[in-house]
């Protein structure tokens, strides 16, 4: 029944749009039930061997899908999970149809001529909001970028967290720490002198999140390390 099944995935991938091809996924265009799909298909890593390959994509597959309906019961935005199929490791998601990433959205506000610094302040204390949340639930995001974060216009903008194909779940103030130092140094290498914008961000972080005391501790402590390195370096 799962062989079977496995193979009419591989009919509806072959016939479904190829939109982008990472180290670890192919990611396609599709429609699933009348619906705007995108489809997340892990491949087989030929140079791992094959058990343990099958045994850590299964892990990755359950944990990104884990870490999606987490984020979505805590009342975060995430992508509705429409259908898994283990075998092939392929995972159904909603499209996110009529949305840009914050970091166009980001890009964008700074080329306007318009008054940009409201506009921005007020985003970046929404997602420090959103990213208190996830953490205060213990999901661990593992690839925080503005590419990763959509904004899906409404009545109000809302925002939508994607991709967590690294993402698993953890209590630990150092793992959360590390999560919110993967955005920072993301951040300012993609969105030039936003140093002051990232530190509105923190700071609405930890005015929302009832563990960030330890959080944001473990951040300085991440970002000291990091300071040392570059010297030696």
């Amino acid at each position: 029944m799962a062989q079977e099944k496995s193979m009419a995935v591989s009919e509806f991938l072959s016939k479904a749009e190829l939109i982008k091809q990472g180290a670890e996924a192919r990611v396609y265009r599709a429609e699933f039930l009348g619906k705007p799909t995108i489809v997340k298909e892990r491949f087989t890593k030929r140079y791992r061997h094959p058990t343990l390959d099958e045994k850590l994509t299964h892990r990755r597959t359950v944990q990104e899908v884990r870490s999606i309906l987490r984020c979505r019961r805590a009342g975060i935005s995430a992508p509705v999970v429409y259908f898994v199929d283990y075998t092939s490791h392929c995972i159904f998601l909603e499209e996110i149809v009529g949305s840009s990433t914050v970091r166009d959205h980001i890009a964008s506000v700074q080329q306007s001529d318009s008054c940009k610094e409201p506009e921005l302040e007020q985003l970046a204390e929404r997602v420090g909001q959103i990213l208190a949340k996830m953490h205060d639930d213990d999901v661990i995001h593992g690839d925080l970028t503005t590419s990763n974060m959509l904004l899906r216009r409404g009545g109000e903008s809302d925002l939508v967290l994607i991709d967590f194909g690294l993402s698993y779940i953890s209590a630990l103030p150092e793992d959360k720490g590390v999560d919110l130092y993967v955005l920072e140094k993301a951040f300012l290498s993609t969105h030039p002198n936003t140093e002051a914008l990232f530190e509105k961000l923190l700071k609405s972080y930890t005015a929302s999140s009832k563990r960030s005391p330890a959080v944001i501790k473990k951040l300085d402590e991440i970002r000291l390390r990091g300071r040392k390195r570059s010297m030696v370096g």
